[in-house]
Order: C-alpha cells, then structure tokens, then sequence
C-alpha cells in the first residue's frame, strides 16, 4: 500500500537554551545538526533539527526554541496526553559505552528493560525523556560517524515512542484501526504497537496507561508533537481523507520545505502530524553544507535581516557560528 504510514518521521519537542541543546545532541549523542531555520509560526525562533547525515525520517529529532522559558516541574513532562519518552537505537553491545560517554558528561542514566531490551533512561538539560535501547536491527542502518561517536556505538534512529494515556484503550484502538498498526506484546500496563515488520527506523510505538496521573503540559522538557511518515503527496491526501471521515479537526496540508504536513489530536489528546518523505534537507542545501547557514523559507527570506538581528548568536559544531 503506497498510502501506508512506515513509522516515525520525525519528533518535535521545545528546548529553552539552543546553545546547550546543539551542544548536547551534537556534542554528547553524536547526532548531525542537519538544518538550522526559524519556526514558521514565531520566526523570531530558531527551529533546529537533527539526524543521520541526511536526517532521514525516522531518524530526526527537532526542536523549537523557547528562549528563557521555564520548563515544568518532572509530574507535568511526565503526565498524560503527551509523547513521554523518546528512544533511539544502538547496536547490541553499545550500552557500556553509552552509560560511560553519559557519564563523562555529567548525564545521569539510568539502565532498564522493556520487552526484553536493555535500555538507557536519560534526560537532556531540558528535563526531556530520552532512551538508548540495543536493538538488532539497528545494526543494519547506516550511522552518521562524523559526531565523534565510533559506527560501531553510534545512534541508529529513532526505536519508539512513549505515549502515555488517561485512557489508553482509544489510542490503542485508534493505532490499530485507523493508522494500522500492528498490537504487540503487553507488559504491566504497557503495550506495544508495531508497524511493517518493525526492523525499520521508528516503527515502534508503546502506549502507556496512567489513569492516575494528571494531565501533562507544554514547555521546555516536552514533546511537542510526533510526526508519522508517508511516502508523498499523494499518500498525504489519502490521510487527510481518511482522518477527516474519522470525524477528527485535521489542519490543511501545510509547507514546511522538507516535506508537507497535516496536523491533528488522536483520541488520547497527543498532537500528531503526518509528513511526507520528500523532498528532504537537501532541497536547500548540499548534503555537505547541511546545517551550516540559516535557511529561511521564501517568504520570510525579505525579513532575514530583521530575523538575524532577533535570534541568538549559535555555535556550530565544526566551528562555525550563526546568524
């Protein structure tokens, strides 16, 4: 089915310090900054992403940034209607040297096991849930080596997300029936959902139930939304039927250069977006000078210097700095 969502395709969450935030996930999990631009809602904000060397979908982790706020105290990042934890994936054998690379930059981690996978349970300096899990898969997926992490320990991609719910049978339910994917194993009051045959990039999804907890908010620390991935344009449109027949208040298919996007609330109340796969990072950029300049889309591009004049001076890893 060429319409069919094949998992992750990318994860936004906010950040308060963009410095820090480029200095930890370049610096310390070895990630590629692949685009620097603005949000397109508040362009006096930069937008950062990263990923593998050409930020993949299923392998980019963005972030808006929200100078100067203040983040939630740990019960709200952790409570429901929101995308709690996000995990990526390193080979087997690789947990030592992540739990000691943590370490040597002052990151308290935490080993755990969920469905018989060892795991790292960390946070970022914004106070957002981060994991490491050995999976076998991620062996087989290319790694970005030029962050100063050896291939053989490098981040492999997303491996799941966290959800986590008041009532997690609707999502559940919505997972199954509307975006099909697939029901896996249940630990404790945690299930896992599957799609394809789960050896991809971000083709995990576990739903946590937590009727107890209260509702979670929006700030730095959290999730902003998940974005599921579709081949094209096409395939988008199918989506947008289809959630809107589902009754949901689905946004318009909006631009955002390196894909398109649609925009709901699955029942659960988590944001989610569907984003097509093309055109990519590259459309703008050469794939060595990847998030090197601040890319502004055209129709900010007239007010770059006033923009320029707003955000904050960044240092690159390499070298460089903006704006």
């Amino acid at each position: 089915m060429t319409e069919r969502i094949s998992g992750i395709h990318h994860v936004t969450a906010i950040t308060s310090d963009a410095q820090r935030n480029v200095d930890f996930y370049t610096g310390v999990l070895g990630l590629r900054l692949v685009k620097v631009t603005v949000n397109y809602d508040d362009p006096g904000s930069y937008h950062l992403y990263y990923g593998d060397d050409l930020g993949r979908p299923g392998t980019a982790l963005t972030f808006f940034v929200w100078p100067g706020a203040a983040a939630l105290p740990r019960e709200r990042r952790r409570g429901t209607r929101l995308a709690t934890a996000t995990a990526y994936a390193i080979p087997p054998g690789a947990l030592n040297f992540w739990r000691e690379r943590l370490a040597a930059a002052n990151v308290l981690s935490e080993e755990t096991e969920i469905f018989g996978e060892k795991a790292l349970s960390f946070e970022d300096g914004d106070g957002m849930a981060l994991e490491l899990i050995e999976n076998e898969a991620a062996q087989h997926r290319a790694a970005w080596t030029q962050g100063g992490v050896e291939e053989k320990y490098a981040v492999r991609g997303f491996h799941r997300v966290e959800l986590t719910e008041d009532n997690a049978e609707r999502t559940a339910q919505f997972l199954r029936e509307a975006m099909n994917w697939q029901a896996g194993p249940i630990e404790d009051n945690r299930q896992r959902f599957i799609i394809g045959d789960g050896m991809e990039a971000g083709s995990h999804v576990d739903v946590l139930a937590r009727p107890d907890l209260q509702r979670g908010g929006m700030a730095p620390g959290i999730v902003h939304h998940v974005a599921w991935r579709v081949k094209d344009d096409a395939a988008q449109a199918f989506w947008l039927a289809k959630v809107q027949r589902l009754g949901a208040n689905v946004s318009p298919v909006m631009e955002r250069n390196y894909f398109r996007s649609i925009y709901f609330r699955e029942p659960g109340g988590v944001l989610f977006e569907i984003a097509t796969d093309t055109p990519g990072f590259t459309s703008d950029e050469s794939a060595e000078q990847l998030g090197t300049h601040l890319k502004l889309p055209e129709n900010l591009e007239s007010a770059r210097s006033q923009i320029e004049s707003i955000v904050p001076p960044l240092r690159l890893p390499g070298g460089g700095q903006l704006p």
